[in-house]
């Protein structure tokens, strides 16, 4: 199949001009993609992810749009990801419209765009499937347990930092203190998910209600070398109901134990686009 041909759009939502990228794929496949975009990225992307993305899977005969939020890129208007819903909708509104031949969609973001994902799929009987990369689901607790497992420890390794301790470049009672606060917020209450009741933010709530009302297919893909897939980790590990989530028969959890947030080598998004356009064609 020959290179797509990208075609701008603007769309409406909620009375705000929405723009968008839509790599356009002639053929048959039921299925579209809608790239959803987060945190401080627009439709590019790092590392031009999101660009390189959507034409590898029109390449491969799945349309693809990739479009900025309210309140991101050339977008009017204000959102966040924990009230993307009428954004999400509205993109998908389009892309099905843009092409006539799939009447499905998949959902693929990375960080709080994933999280958002999460929360709109059951939702939204149009979509088939959802791919989320390092979903954010920080709480305090959490991050402190990942500091103390993660930085401490590297750092008690690390021939530099001993020599700035011994040679009185770092403050020491203060990296004391720090690390004492670490220590008590990670020993803090332990999660009441485990007694039948839900923790944390508002949005990681509705982020576990959405994937376990969500009966489509989940691919989860996580770095190694990261740390909001490591907080990811450590707060699915603390809570049983979001283990089970991940164990269910329709999701399937890959990790690149290389990779750091962004997957910002060619190595690492060629891998990502691989699995993803692998796992869309067994849809």
């Amino acid at each position: 199949m020959g290179d797509p041909q990208p075609k701008p759009l603007t769309f409406d939502c909620e009375g705000e001009r929405l723009v968008g990228i839509l790599d356009f794929a002639p053929s048959e496949s039921p299925i579209s993609v809608v790239i959803v975009v987060g945190g401080p990225q627009y439709r590019v992307g790092s590392h031009r992810q999101f660009t390189l993305l959507a034409r590898d899977l029109a390449r491969a005969g799945f349309s693809t749009l990739r479009f900025d939020h309210r309140g991101t890129g050339d977008s009017a208007g204000q959102s966040s990801f924990e009230d993307m819903e009428p954004d999400i909708r509205a993109a998908i509104d389009t892309c099905l419209a843009e092409n006539p031949s799939a009447n499905q969609v998949v959902l693929w973001g990375i960080c709080d765009a994933a999280s958002a994902i999460m929360m709109y799929a059951p939702s939204d009987p149009r979509v088939r499937g959802i791919v989320v990369l390092n979903p954010w689901v920080r709480d305090d607790q959490t991050r402190a347990k990942v500091v103390l497992s993660e930085y401490y420890v590297n750092r008690l390794v690390n021939r530099e930092f001993w020599g700035k301790l011994l040679t009185g470049r770092i403050g020491v009672l203060r990296s004391i203190r720090e690390f004492a606060g670490n220590l008590r917020q990670a020993r803090g209450n332990r999660s009441q998910d485990d007694r039948g009741a839900n923790s944390g933010p508002g949005f990681q709530d509705r982020m576990m209600s959405g994937l376990s009302a969500f009966d489509g297919k989940t691919l989860v893909v996580l770095s190694g070398n990261d740390l909001t897939a490591s907080e990811f980790r450590v707060f699915v590990s603390d809570r049983r109901q979001w283990r089970g989530l991940l164990e269910r028969s329709n999701v399937r959890v890959i990790e690149l134990a290389e990779a750091d947030h962004t997957f910002s080598s060619h190595e690492w998004r060629s891998k990502v686009s691989d699995w993803t356009t692998d796992w869309l064609r067994n849809l």
